[in-house]
């Protein structure tokens, strides 16, 4: 984040039932075009004109939604949804919601187990390469944040019929863990096809979580597609 702020103004937003971010009066937004069309409207409330965006898994669907509708200035995604066969969304949603279940152990207990490296790395491994990295803090702030999701299940219904059919016209970057183990970095290929326009980036020693794996690596191509930074 401090990477980009040197560049840009930047805003994190929590997604509707998710973070402090609770559920909107009306219910969770239970497809695609709601959930665009409510970032659309926080865009507006908040004065965003046209803001470069950046999102990771379901944030990283989401903005390359928010580029095809024509709301943002460039989108850079990593391990998006949206690219995987119904085998795979299967099997995604059946390590998330396991790894969702586990966060529901006793407080206490949770943060004493992941005091351990045996523990945090069992518990971590599907999302980063090296859970090893992650300090204790941030593996139980991560795991009770996955509680308290309560968005979680109407997400995960809506992936069943999601997949990414648009053509953004702003510039584009798609880039993939080579060792996520959520999605699997060969669904890069069928962005690549789907978005032959896009630049397309194997983002080597990073997991589905890219951020936690090389933040660095991260704010370089998020840069690059804004055009803060030249491309190499």
């Amino acid at each position: 984040m401090d990477k980009l702020a040197e560049h840009h103004s930047v805003v994190a937003i929590d997604l509707p039932g998710f973070g402090r971010s609770p559920v909107p009066e009306g219910g969770m937004p239970e497809s695609m075009p709601e959930t665009v069309a409510m970032i659309a409207k926080f865009f507006l409330d908040e004065g965003l004109e046209q803001p470069h965006v950046a999102g990771n898994s379901l944030g990283g669907a989401i903005a390359l939604e928010l580029a095809a509708a024509g709301l943002v200035s460039s989108a850079t995604a990593f391990s998006p949804g949206g690219f995987y066969t119904e085998a795979e969304r299967r099997r995604a949603l059946g390590i998330l919601s396991t790894l969702r279940a586990n966060s529901f152990i006793p407080g206490p207990v949770m943060r004493v187990g992941l005091r351990l490296p045996t523990i945090k790395k069992w518990s971590y491994a599907p999302l980063v390469v090296q859970p090893a990295n992650l300090t204790a803090r941030r593996a139980y702030e991560d795991a009770m944040a996955l509680r308290r999701g309560r968005g979680f299940r109407t997400v995960a219904k809506a992936a069943r019929t999601y997949s990414f059919d648009g053509s953004p016209s702003v510039p584009v970057c798609v880039c993939w863990g080579m060792k996520d183990r959520i999605f699997g970095a060969h669904q890069l290929e069928r962005a690549r096809q789907k978005l032959p326009d896009a630049r397309h980036e194997l983002l080597h020693g990073c997991g589905h979580v890219p951020m936690s794996d090389d933040p660095d690596l991260v704010a370089k191509l998020i840069l690059r597609t804004t055009g803060a930074i030249p491309p190499p």
